[in-house]
Formats: C-alpha cells, structure tokens, sequence
C-alpha cells in the first residue's frame, strides 16, 4: 500500500516540476503548409500567395482523459457518505470554441435514511418473497409493513455513455497570446444504466428485531436531523454492509445486460489547467437527468401499510471529477481551445508578413517638401527654400527670406533692411568722431553728460522684467529727463541662431517700451540695436547713443518664433 502513495506522490511531483516548461504564448506558424489537411489546402495556398485573407485552419490534436471523483445522488433516500467514480473521454475541436466529447463513467452511490418508516408494503426489496437466512435456518420475508419498522437503504451502480458539445469560454483573449487556464461549458445526451441493491438482513437474518429494538427504545423525538449522525453510525453498527436483495425496477423496461436503460441529458461546467502542451489537469462538475424515480430503489410515500400515493419526483445524479487529460496528435497543434484566434490577427498588426499595405499619403499644401502636420508656415511661397520645420530660409536674419532678398548677407550692424532685404549701414567710426567733436564744441547736437547707464539682465529665455529690472529702468528715465539732449542706444546681443536673434530682439523691445509707456521718454531719443556679438544674450546694455544713428523701432527678425510676456 505504501508503494502505491509513493508511486502516486512521484506522479504528481513530476507533473508540477513539468509546469516549469510550459509554453504558454505564442502560436504555430501560419505558413507551416504540414499543420493543413489536404481538403483544405486550396485555402492554405491562396493565403500564402496574398488571395485570400483568412489563412486555414489548422489539424490539431485530439483529447483524451481519465477522471476520478465522488458522484452524489439525489433521491428519496437520503445520501450514505462518500463513495466514488471514474470516467474516460476523448474530445475534438470542431473550431476555437466549440468541440465535442464522448464520455464513458462508472459511478457508485449509496444512500441510507436516518427515520425509520414502516409504510413499505409495496416496495418489493423490503416484501419480497422468499426465505431470509438466520440463526435457526432459514425463514419466510419477516418484515410486516404498519407493524414493523425499516430504514431505507441502497447502493446503486451507473454507467453513462454520452456525447456532449463542449463551449470554450475564455480562449479569445485580448492582451496575451494565449492562457494557461480554461474554463468551459458543456451539456449532452446519452444513455444511462444502473443496477440497484439493498441491504435487508446480515448472515444472521433480518434486521427486524434490531430496527424495532433501535425505535422502541429510543426517547421522544430522537429521530431528527441533529442526531443523523449518531443514528446512522448506530445503524451501520447493525447492518453489515452487503447490499444484496435487488430493488424495485420499472416494469417494461428496456435492459441492457439484465440492467434498466435510459436515455439521458447532461449538463455541466469545468476548468482546466494548462501543465505543457500536451498535459492539463481538469475540475468538473457534471449533472445527469434521468427519467426514473427508483435509482435509489423507493419511490412510495408513507401512507399507510398499502402505500398507494407513488412519488412523481424523478431522480438524478452529479458527478464533481479531477482528471488529467493528454492531447495526441501527429503534424498537429495543440486542441484549438488553447488557442486565440485573434494571435493571427494581432501577430500581423506587430509584424505584417501578409497585409498589404497601402502607401501613406501624406498632404503637403504649399508643395515645399514638408508635411503639413509638421510644418510651422504652411503657406511658403513657391520655390523658397525651407528648413526642416518647413519656414522659409533666412540666412541672415534681416526678416526677409532668401528667396525675396537681394542682399543675401546683410551684416547685423546694417539692419533693419528694407522690403528687398538691403539694408543701411551707419556712417564710418570717422564721421561719428566728428560729430562727437561738433557735439562737444557746442556746434552739433549739444553737450550730452548723462553718464554711465546700468545694464538690465533677463532670466532664462523670459522676457519679461523684474521688480528690480523695473526700479533700475526708472532711474534711467530720471536721467534721460535731467539730460534732455541725450540719446540711449539700447543693445541686445545674440546672433548665434534665428531664435537668439528674435530673443535678443523681443528684450530690447520690451526695455523701450517700457520706458517710452511707463516712464513717458520719448520714442525718438533710444536707438534699437539687437542681434550684437560680444556680449551676454540675458543681459541689455543701455548707453550713450548721442550722435550716433540709427532706427528707433526695428520689425521683428522671425516674427513666428516671438515670446510673449
């Protein structure tokens, strides 16, 4: 006995230690021409060769399983205790969700009721004639219905053959190749047969004085659903457990081997899990319908010694299994409930092999080479030379793009230029140091003694000025007031890109126009210089700009890349 727990322990060890290989995921090769019966070859070379788009459906493999578990009955006499049963079954796929199984299971069942009765006058296995063995030879059927008491029993043995359709229920999968757990839905027919004994008496005779001794001696109400347990332990200490007086049977019934047949429908629902490809362990619970009500051997109600009212309530079966089942197979997938359907699908959306694809079209409104979902100026004039945002070249930042000006390269120090990109340099170092001289004599501009000016510095890529920025700003107007013959050149330095030219451009600004908005400083008085070199692109120098020339306002270089405050 020992070796068989040992041997049984091996078995299940090795089983759990195979679940470490299992290949969960993933699917078999579509163009794998090997996996295809030869009917549906036709299909399998028009995928192949891009005329049609479903590819075939693969040979898989068939099932075949051995269960063994505990079937319960439901009938007039109350459930024994724990008996058991073992079915076999192959099955096949008919598609991803639907397959159908042939099953075969023996079941046993016992059931004893803890209430005496005494009313059995027409159930023959308590009133059948003959002769019941005892210690004094043997006697003619002692049990005399209204006088003594018995308590029902049985043991029954079935066979069931059927056929059921079996639904997979959660195999299309939406976020994973494939699942290593199965849950499934069947129902069927088939043809059931049983064979039913009871146990009324021992080698020593009839269980007559021991029954009526059980009930005569017992107190008041003692029979109850609270003491089943006693009583039936008292009753399995006088009975010996050989059931072997045949029970009642439907007169004009078909038999099979001497055993009554009946058609059948089953019904159920079950799981399975997933040890490798070729192994799964299966729970089941599987419910039978059968059009008797004498499975258990009784179908009269207690009324009276004759028992006239006959029950109406049909009998029925379950049957909850744990079984391991094998796929077989030859050139063949695994049985396509393990499948998904959608791995195909989703395989050629992540890696196309058979889709056609169309060539994408992508709109290009101003025809300069740059989609329109990128391009940051959508309407180029024809034949200007873009950057790869799609803005119109602008090589020297004058505001004027390469295609419209006639002077490619206009130094910062010329700009701004006009409509045709020329722009206006200022007058040699010479005549700015005469006119410093005129100025200085009195003879030109006036004498401008304003000073030194303070610098304002930026933060980041802001253009926007600080509370301190702001005080530093009001003391220049003061000066400006106190020095009304003075001009301010307000400088800004950045020339390294176009969006350095436009920051530098967007600081300047802002410093004018707050002086000339805030402070009241005329527009005139300040000269506009940005874009400059040798010096630190977040700081704007203001300084003495008398006699110098220059604009006052300048159009923004890159209007399209302006900061806003």
């Amino acid at each position: 006995m020992a070796s068989k727990k040992y041997f049984l322990f091996s078995v299940i060890l090795c089983l759990l230690v195979s679940t470490s290989f299992a290949q969960i995921g993933g699917s078999y090769d579509l163009r794998d021409s090997s996996l295809i019966p030869a009917k549906r070859m036709p299909q399998h070379e028009e995928f192949l060769n891009n005329a049609y788009p479903f590819p075939a459906k693969p040979r898989n493999e068939w099932e075949i399983g051995l269960k063994g578990g505990l079937p319960f009955a439901s009938s007039d006499v109350r459930y024994w205790g724990p008996t058991g049963g073992f079915g076999i079954h192959v099955r096949k796929a008919l598609g991803y969700v639907f397959s159908i199984r042939g099953e075969f299971d023996w079941l046993r069942m016992k059931g004893l009721n803890f209430q005496p009765s005494s009313d059995f006058g027409k159930n023959t296995a308590w009133m059948a004639p003959g002769t019941i063995p005892g210690a004094n030879g043997p006697s003619v059927n002692p049990y005399q219905p209204g006088v003594d008491d018995v308590f029902y029993n049985y043991r029954t043995t079935v066979n069931e053959l059927s056929v059921q359709g079996v639904v997979t229920l959660n195999n299309l999968r939406f976020h994973r190749s494939k699942t290593g757990f199965n849950v499934y839905g069947f129902g069927g027919i088939g043809l059931s047969r049983y064979h039913t004994f009871v146990n009324t008496h021992d080698a020593s005779g009839s269980y007559e004085a021991a029954f009526n001794n059980l009930v005569a001696t017992a107190p008041p109400g003692y029979f109850s659903y609270s003491n089943r347990k006693a009583i039936k332990k008292q009753l399995k200490s006088i009975m010996d457990g050989k059931f072997d007086t045949p029970a009642q049977t439907d007169p004009g019934q078909p038999t099979l081997g001497g055993w009554p047949i009946y058609p059948v429908a089953v019904v159920g629902a079950g799981a399975a899990f997933k040890i490798n490809n070729k192994f799964n362990l299966a729970v089941e619970y599987k419910y039978t319908l059968i059009k008797t009500d004498l499975l258990d051997g009784q179908q009269w109600q207690e009324n009276g010694a004759t028992q006239t009212a006959q029950t109406r309530d049909y009998d029925s079966y379950s049957f909850f299994s744990v079984g391991l089942n094998y796929n077989i197979g030859k050139k063949a997938v695994e049985p396509l409930w393990w499948l998904n359907p959608l791995d195909y699908a989703y395989s050629e959306i992540n890696a196309p092999r058979h889709m056609k694809l169309p060539k994408p079209i992508l709109d290009d409104a101003d025809g300069d080479g740059v989609t329109d979902q990128f391009d940051l100026e959508p309407n180029t004039p024809k034949g200007c030379p873009v950057d790869t945002h799609g803005v119109s070249r602008d090589t020297d930042g004058d505001g004027v793009p390469d295609c419209k000006d006639k002077e490619l390269i206009t130094p910062t120090q010329c700009q701004p230029v006009d409509a045709d990109g020329v722009g206006k340099c200022p007058d040699p170092q010479c005549c700015k140091d005469l006119r410093a001289y005129i100025d200085s004599t009195g003879g030109g501009h006036g004498k401008c003694s304003i000073g030194d000016l303070p610098s304002i510095t930026f933060k980041g890529r802001g253009v926007s000025l600080s509370k301190d920025a702001k005080a530093l700003l009001a003391s220049i107007a003061d000066k400006m007031r106190n020095n009304p013959n003075c001009k301010v050149a307000v400088v800004g330095y950045g020339e390294s890109s176009k969006s350095a030219q436009q920051l530098s451009w967007d600081r300047v600004n802002e410093v004018i126009k707050y002086l000339v908005e805030k402070e009241g400083i005329s527009l005139d008085r300040f000269i506009f210089r940005y874009g400059q070199t040798n010096g630190d692109e977040n700081t704007i120098d203001l300084k003495d700009g008398t006699g110098e020339e220059g604009p006052n306002t300048v159009p923004a270089p890159h209007p399209n890349l302006r900061r806003k405050n």
